[in-house]
């Protein structure tokens, strides 16, 4: 039960930052501000209310007595407290009236004054309204075959100086929070701008010299992500110079051999060693592939369905079907998608006959699907395949030319692009590729 409650508050509440701390600045705020207009309606207004409203009341009872005193004139008797009690008065016949009225409960005005005559007058013996006219309250007291119709001030009832107090009440408390929100705007820039950097990092864009701002906090954990990042910017540059290295250096010594095989007298030999020069050209094209896959490039908005047609189109092969929607646009680093897809096209290729490509958007994700016709791979090693040069001893594994790296250069590619790529049986009872990419 406590951690139900703790997931709903935790779900209640803003998630990002900014809100959060607007949230921890404006709700003392509001609080404090309700507490002391609670205590001022309960300890000042309401009973500065009661206390001219009784006084009221008892004025209106005190005409009505001395009106039906038979020793004064009624008329003078009307005219005093007209001009000294500031009371329109006025007698009216009518013994068919209705007394029944709808108070409104939500009007502190309303339920004082029906708490006052019910206590001079009881039930029945009254009638007032205090909306039919702007500045007066319309009251009735029942008389005799008739009743008075008495017209006052609202200002005899209320104390004007709520609407003031209500005025500097409210006032400031948006003024402080407009001002929290301009310097919580400001202090929460930085965090936005780390976080934005971060997230590019992750994706392997390029990011121009990050300037860390903000609280002192806040500059020490963006001077340490700039450290990381350069540290990191120069380990992959070293592991590309060094595969970029080994790979251009083993192409001399591998030219010269397959220039000597020429003079090799035995054919049988000399096709035997231009093949393994082959293959071992084949890997070290693969190797500088893999070096060059972190290159760091800019984003752009493309076409996915037409580069996906494209490159299909490229392999002129009657075995490859497709079902590719429309006009699908990614921001992205189109070489590196490019790349991907033709690595998972020739991967499939090499083991497969027939093969079928999917490209679907739904919402704000793309799912790319590659599947063919081969022998599958097992489901436990579903996960090792991606690790760069992994092999397995299976079917698909046999071809010699391969080193284990085009689905690891795939899946950063992917991952580079916050997208995710797994594998599983395909419907062609052979291997199926699912990549997900967000929009």
């Amino acid at each position: 039960m406590f951690y139900g409650l703790n997931k709903f508050i935790k779900d209640l509440l803003p998630k990002r930052l900014f809100y959060r701390a607007l949230l921890i600045v404006a709700t003392p705020v509001i609080v404090i501000q309700l507490i002391i207009t609670i205590v001022f309606f309960d300890s000042l207004w309401i009973k500065t209310n009661k206390g001219m409203t009784r006084a009221l009341v008892n004025e209106v009872q005190t005409f009505i007595e001395v009106y039906n005193n038979d020793d004064y004139d009624k008329n003078e008797i009307t005219n005093i407290f007209s001009i000294y009690q500031d009371l329109n008065i006025q007698f009216i016949q009518d013994d068919q009236f209705d007394y029944s009225f709808d108070e409104r409960w939500f009007s502190p005005i309303d339920r004082t004054l029906r708490r006052e005559l019910k206590s001079k007058f009881g039930n029945g013996g009254y009638w007032f309204d205090t909306t039919n006219y702007k500045e007066l309250i319309d009251l009735r007291i029942k008389y005799q075959n008739g009743y008075f119709k008495f017209l006052i001030p609202k200002d005899r009832l209320t104390s004007s100086s709520a609407r003031i107090f209500g005025l500097w009440i409210t006032v400031p408390a948006f003024i402080m929070i407009i001002i929290s929100l301009i310097f919580l705007k400001n202090q929460t820039r930085p965090i936005t701008a780390l976080a934005k950097a971060a997230e590019k990092f992750g994706k392997g864009e390029e990011i121009e010299e990050f300037k860390p701002s903000g609280a002192s906090e806040i500059r020490q954990a963006g001077y340490e992500f700039d450290r990381m990042r350069k540290r990191i910017l120069r380990h992959l540059n070293q592991r590309s110079e060094m595969l970029s290295g080994i790979s251009h250096d083993l192409r001399t010594p591998l030219t010269r051999m397959k220039l000597q095989t020429a003079f090799i007298k035995d054919k049988d030999i000399s096709i035997k060693l231009v093949e393994d020069i082959n293959e071992m050209e084949k890997m070290l094209n693969e190797y500088l592939q893999f070096a060059s896959s972190s290159y760091l490039g800019k984003d752009e908005m493309f076409n996915l369905s037409d580069l996906i047609n494209q490159i299909i189109e490229k392999y002129n092969n009657q075995n490859i079907s497709r079902r590719i929607t429309e006009k699908v646009y990614l921001n992205g680093r189109k070489n590196l998608i490019e790349r991907c897809i033709n690595n998972l096209i020739d991967n499939a290729l090499k083991y497969g006959k027939k093969i079928h490509i999917d490209l679907s958007k739904k919402n704000s994700n793309i799912f790319i699907k590659i599947e063919d016709d081969g022998p599958g791979i097992p489901q436990e090693e579903y996960n090792n395949v991606f690790k760069p040069f992994y092999k397995i001893d299976k079917s698909r594994a046999e071809k010699k030319s391969s080193v284990g790296l085009g689905l690891s250069i795939a899946s950063d590619i992917i991952r580079s692009h916050g997208g995710n790529i797994k594998l599983e049986k395909s419907n062609l009872n052979g291997l199926a590729v699912k990549i997900f990419l967000p929009v």
